[in-house]
């Protein structure tokens, strides 16, 4: 690692332990990594073990130390078993990433109730429940990190995802919320609010507009990448760097802020 000066271990989360949802791919992969090479100690939290052993083995490879937690965020029984193996394993926590979550299209008039409830479910009540577990061991030791990955869609609107926009604007509620509460016990509460990002979910939205309009998958990459000013879609990476400074000791400052990685699409 450029003869050891961005060795694992050396930089600014060193003795930081971290716990990120959604880590197996996308942008919860990309903070995961971000996080080790700053010398946190991460676990990682899906659904799935085996993707998530992956990413352990990676970072354990680059010298650093992750253990995969088998999480469903959809159910309270899974919250808190994970909780307990978390602590389990590594101790109290001082970084909660909260990142796992949903984004499928249906116009209102066709949407169902499973629909609207597992969006509000995934996106929104499991921010709320992870972050509830954890908490108390953050405000206990003064120095915590709460990092929700919102979106632009908590911000503005977009058609055919209303289950979406409707849960991600309020992760960023709640976002505020807690942030006032938690604004003198040393621990900071803010969101990130990518465009849309290159990973899987990019994907998908490109193949359901495809397969609408009749075009091709590429041609609706090239539409999603016209709806950032910079003509692009972000990269995960983009976002992990934020996730980043926001869970240092130099951030202490920002807090309940809603911060985009857009290109500038939105700009408040």
């Amino acid at each position: 690692m450029d003869g050891g000066r961005n060795r694992i271990g050396d930089m600014r989360l060193r003795d930081r332990k971290a716990f990120i949802t959604g880590a197996s791919r996308g942008i919860g992969r990309a903070v995961a990594l971000a996080y080790a090479k700053e010398g946190a100690v991460i676990a990682l939290g899906a659904r799935s073990m085996e993707p998530l052993e992956r990413v352990a083995a990676e970072i354990d490879g680059a010298g650093g130390r992750a253990v995969p937690i088998a999480i469903d965020v959809g159910s309270s029984e899974s919250i808190e078993k994970a909780h307990a193996e978390v602590t389990a394993k590594l101790g109290d926590i001082q970084i909660l990433v909260n990142n796992a979550g949903i984004a499928k299209s249906v116009k209102v008039l066709d949407m169902d109730d499973e629909h609207w409830q597992s969006h509000l479910d995934i996106n929104l009540t499991s921010v709320f429940k992870i972050t509830r577990a954890f908490l108390p061991e953050l405000v206990a030791q003064k120095w915590g990190r709460v990092i929700n990955i919102a979106s632009t869609a908590g911000k503005v609107g977009f058609r055919y995802t209303a289950a979406y926009c409707a849960s991600k604007h309020g992760v960023i509620g709640f976002t505020r919320a807690l942030a006032l509460e938690m604004a003198t016990l040393g621990v900071t509460v803010n969101a990130i609010c990518p465009g849309f990002v290159n990973t899987d979910m990019a994907s998908e939205a490109a193949r359901n507009i495809a397969a609408k309009t009749g075009g091709s998958e590429e041609e609706a990459r090239k539409w999603l990448a016209k709806l950032s000013p910079q003509n692009r879609l972000m990269e995960p990476e983009e976002v992990a760097s934020v996730a980043v400074m926001l869970a240092t000791d130099a951030s202490r400052g920002i807090n309940g802020q809603a911060i985009n990685i857009d290109g500038g699409a939105v700009v408040y």
